[in-house]
């Protein structure tokens, strides 16, 4: 009985796993690589066509998206996930089919004029329906029996509608040991989805730590005053609110806070603006969050539904599915809310609505979410003065803001918190999907803490669940990089510094407390530099 620790080790996207028991082959997620990844992973040690099972947290692609190429290499198992998680695959990886296609097709056209092979497709759309049709779907604290050696259960992990941690019981010479796979753990009080719920055994834990060094506010957060306040100052100077977010989960959240913004009515010059929802697969996966899903929804989001209610529907709203849809949103010329694919600034139509509107000081672009370092987002949210959209430079005078606290992530607290729910310690934790310092910091940070003995491995790493050890440590490969312009590099520095200014400035009539501890970060940041 082994473990194999393919993606997602010491980085935050591409989760992959390994499992072996007697003689089932079980990969538990199959993610996609996003923004700038750190390591080599290692030859996964399986092959598809010999794979008998997969088991799926919840449908981001960094969990996800790798499944059809599974299905294109040989696979012809069972993959189990919960009913809604099998609801939005169906949408989202035949919408990355789409993307990918698409992709292929353009650097395709540019290399047939350079005299360059074509590009093709990770998969295409047969892929997708093929290993669509090796679902299952099950509901939340369902035993399944998946064969004789293998249960699992589905435990709400409170992060996105359908998202879960896994609990497998894998038996092998009549020994059992029982595994809890994370997935990605919720945080506290998020609209429409319940908080994630905790597990109190297992043997051995594989969990996230994508904020695992970090706390979210003290304070709780405000949502609709922010966004009140970014709106109102946005439609004073005559310009748009362009607010980059995930298709799903982020974009229903925000609607969620719009309709209470719109029939509060504490912004008069709001309620008859249009809000666009630019992105068929946020249009698609809102019809997700529906009576069929009852399980997933928290008690407000109920209480709303049995009353008719729809909680992310409200007048003004306008779901944009066609290009000529998207294309006219950026000639009407009242002040508006556009809402777009991707999140982190790298695919979809959001890169559209940015060119039409970063050069404008008249508009403001909100990040809601996380921004991975090397994506345009990050790039536009750490001050560049300006970036490039479709070969074109386009400078960046929009005024550029985040709604902190808005995560789908528990932070340290919260993550510390669901390992402190084990009633029993367990023999021992695994710490992924994190940055890579993060990975150690948090498993050194679990380790002191609970007195469990914790690593974060690298790709490749196999720990032999019978004997409890390391059977290979596993590889730590940087991935090589062209060198980057000491310039750049430096331009890059001084645009992080005016920024931090800006930050300071708007941290102005914040609690002592807080700004004495700014302060303290930014003298130590001082004294490590200056030399």
């Amino acid at each position: 009985m082994k473990l194999t620790f393919i993606g997602a080790a010491h980085e935050v996207t591409g989760s992959a796993h390994y499992l072996q028991v007697g003689d089932k082959n079980i990969i538990v997620d199959y993610g996609m690589e996003q923004g700038v990844n750190l390591y080599v992973n290692q030859e996964p040690p399986f092959t598809p066509a010999d794979t008998d099972y997969v088991f799926v947290t919840h449908a981001h692609i960094d969990h996800t998206g790798l499944l059809p190429l599974l299905y294109k290499q040989g696979f012809r198992g069972k993959v189990f996930c919960t009913v809604a998680t099998f609801e939005l695959c169906s949408i989202m990886l035949k919408d990355c089919a789409h993307i990918q296609q698409f992709e292929a097709d353009w650097r395709s056209r540019k290399n047939r004029r350079s005299g360059k092979d074509l590009v093709e497709p990770l998969y295409d759309f047969d892929d997708v329906d093929g290993i669509l049709g090796l679902f299952e779907g099950y509901h939340y604290n369902e035993e399944i029996k998946v064969c004789e050696n293998v249960k699992i259960r589905f435990v709400d992990a409170g992060h996105l509608i359908g998202s879960a941690s896994i609990e497998v019981w894998a038996t092998e010479n009549d020994i059992t040991r029982k595994l809890v796979f994370s997935g990605d753990i919720g945080n506290f009080d998020q609209p429409l989805i319940k908080n994630p719920t905790y597990i109190d055994s297992a043997d051995y834990v594989i969990m996230e730590s994508t904020y695992g060094t970090r706390l979210h506010s003290d304070e709780k957060p405000n949502y609709d005053g922010d966004l009140v306040s970014i709106i109102r100052d946005t439609f004073a100077r005559g310009g748009n609110v362009i607010i980059p977010c995930f298709a799903v989960g982020r974009t229903q959240e925000v609607l969620y806070h719009l309709r209470k913004i719109k029939e509060s009515g504490v912004l008069p010059e709001f309620n008859d603006a249009t809000v666009y929802v630019d992105s068929p697969l946020a249009v698609a996966a809102t019809s997700v969050f529906n009576e069929k899903n009852r399980e997933c929804f928290d008690e407000e989001t109920l209480s709303l539904m049995d009353q008719g209610i729809n909680p992310i529907e409200f007048k003004g709203l306008r779901l944009s599915i066609t290009t000529d849809d998207s294309k006219a949103i950026n000639f009407d010329p009242k002040p508006k809310i556009i809402l777009s694919a991707s999140g982190m600034c790298d695919a979809g139509r959001i890169r559209h609505h940015l060119k039409y509107n970063l050069w404008r000081s008249d508009s403001t672009i909100v990040f809601a979410g996380y921004q991975s370092v090397g994506t345009p987002g990050r790039t536009i949210l750490d001050g560049a003065k300006s970036i490039k959209i479709f070969g074109e430079e386009i400078a960046i005078q929009a005024k550029i803001t985040k709604i902190e606290g808005i995560s789908g992530h528990a932070d340290r607290a919260g993550l510390l918190k669901w390992v402190e729910s084990f009633k029993e310690k367990p023999k021992g934790i695994f710490v992924v999907h994190g940055n890579d310092t993060v990975t150690d910091e948090f498993a050194a940070l679990v380790s002191n803490t609970f007195d469990i003995k914790t690593a974060a491995p690298y790709s490749g790493a196999v720990f032999n669940l019978l004997t409890g050890k390391f059977e290979f440590e596993g590889v730590k490969e940087p991935i090589k990089r062209k060198q980057v312009s000491t310039n750049n590099v430096f331009n890059r520095l001084i645009a992080n510094g005016e920024r931090l200014m800006s930050v300071i400035r708007k941290n102005e009539g914040c609690a002592n407390k807080d700004l004495a501890k700014f302060a303290d970060q930014i003298k130590e940041l001082c004294d490590k530099w200056d030399r």
